[in-house]
């Protein structure tokens, strides 16, 4: 494990048990150390990107709009402009002259041409570096063509992936308040931190509809410029993401007096308390509310638990590593697990806080370890050392669980099957079950050799040996 670790990183990786609870997070990555961390522009175009209506126009090189070709399972019910690559495609002589009127060219070019309700510009860092004007620019071609322009200022090298969030934030939070909120009814909810892979925000706007609760905008899975413009007009945020959406509920509480809840929509616990939790908040105004929750949750564990039982027999006792985006998935995850009869023993994330990993530590069992925005290097020793059976992550883990022969589940944004509601941990029980019981892994060289070792231990006891 030594030899795997960066001195500079030993703070940002903890064995609960061993000694008190302390991890550094919320850095900037280590240098060299080949970081699973994104950028600023990366973390802003998360949030963003799914608004489905927007015009999304990445100011930098070309090699910047690479992030943004279809690289989320974020589906949208009507327009589909997001999936859309655009770029001002920066080159020498824009970065020595200047690119602003490549900007305002572009922006008049693109919004003509797909009529767009808003559009989204990106800032990159050699933006940042030449001192592109984008706000004026934005201003400017606002006013000519009568739709919101908003500059994001995601110049990569700000800082890490979470001051994209904060970025994305301020972006959408200029909409707000812009639009008309008659006839939203006083039992109204906006569902923040939700991107719609694989179709989920569809899932979980279902589940309101049951409990009787209004959607008024998706921010941002499937979501509608329209939407967030009237977005103040609803009675609660619902903040899934807590890292992503965060500080734009915090910005609508200060200026609109709209109160949130930090939910998740992850496994059978955390699914049904969140919806316990939207109804305690208006039983007042709808007495009802909570009586017709309980049917909801009562009537889908009827159908889900039965068939986790099945599969749980073939788990029970595997072992699991997590590597995710945002803690709040690991939160759910674990407890997703437990159900399964999976033991998770190594968990992480790439933009935890401390409060996030003060709390995930205190749901981990003993010797479980907890890293912060960790590297290739870490995690292949961790699951070697751990005897994963299956690591869930996202694309940049994939390599590494296949390479040392693990079962994977993806669980980050390019999945297309839907792992959120009651329904999603069906779906996520028989893809973990698919994974980690596949026949390949016999065959794994790795697997082998540990099979034989524990085939020899038990002959030598039998014999009367060690054993040990």
């Amino acid at each position: 494990m030594e030899q795997a670790i960066f001195e500079e990183r030993r703070d940002q990786i903890h064995r609960k048990g061993e000694g008190p609870f302390e991890l550094a997070c919320n850095r900037d990555s280590l240098a060299g150390a080949v970081s699973q961390r994104a950028c600023v522009f990366c973390g802003s175009r998360v949030v963003l990107y799914p608004i489905a209506d927007a015009l999304h126009l990445v100011h930098g090189p070309i090699g910047c709009a690479v992030y943004t070709w279809d690289i989320r399972g974020a589906l949208s019910s009507g327009p589909e402009l997001h999936r859309l690559s655009f770029s001002t495609d920066l080159q020498e002589k824009d970065v020595i002259f200047g690119g602003e009127k490549k900007l305002k060219a572009a922006l008049l070019e693109l919004i003509e041409r797909h009529k767009p309700n808003a559009a989204f510009v990106y800032a990159t860092c050699i933006v940042g570096i030449i001192g592109d004007d984008v706000g004026a620019v934005c201003r400017d071609v606002a006013q000519q063509t009568g739709i919101p322009v908003i500059p994001v200022q995601s110049e990569g090298f700000k800082g890490n992936k979470r001051e994209g969030y904060a970025a994305a934030c301020k972006a959408m939070f200029t909409l707000a308040g812009t639009g008309d909120t008659s006839g939203i009814s006083p039992v109204s909810v906006n569902i923040l931190g939700d991107f719609n892979l694989a179709g989920e925000i569809w899932i979980i706007r279902e589940y309101f509809k049951r409990m009787g609760v209004e959607v008024v905008a998706n921010i941002t899975g499937d979501g509608r410029v329209a939407d967030i413009k009237r977005c103040h007009g609803a009675a609660l945020n619902v903040v899934q993401c807590s890292g992503a959406t965060m500080e734009l509920a915090q910005m609508m509480q200060e200026k609109f007096g709209t109160p949130f809840l930090r939910v998740s929509y992850l496994g059978i616990e955390d699914m049904a308390d969140s919806l316990y939790a939207v109804a305690d908040h208006f039983k007042d105004r709808d007495p009802g509310i909570v009586e017709r929750t309980q049917a909801l949750v009562r009537e889908e564990l009827s159908r889900l638990l039965p068939e986790l039982h099945k599969y749980r027999q073939d788990l029970e006792g595997k072992k699991v590593a997590v590597y995710v985006g945002g803690a709040f998935k690991a939160f759910s995850l674990i407890k997703a697990f437990r159900h399964l009869g999976m033991k998770v023993v190594l968990v992480g994330s790439q933009t935890g806080t401390k409060e996030d990993y003060e709390e995930l530590a205190a749901i981990c069992d003993p010797g479980t370890v907890i890293v912060d925005d960790s590297n290739p290097l870490e995690l292949s020793k961790f699951v070697k050392e751990l005897d994963v059976d299956l690591f869930v992550g996202g694309v940049k883990e994939r390599p590494i669980a296949h390479k040392l022969g693990v079962g994977f589940c993806d669980h980050n944004h390019e999945r297309k099957e839907a792992l959120e509601g009651f329904v999603g941990m069906l779906n996520f029980a028989k893809e973990v079950h698919a994974s980690a019981t596949s026949p390949i892994w016999r065959f794994v060289p790795r697997r082998e050799a540990m099979a034989k070792a524990r085939e020899t231990r038990t002959a030598k006891r039998a014999a009367g040996g060690e054993g040990i």
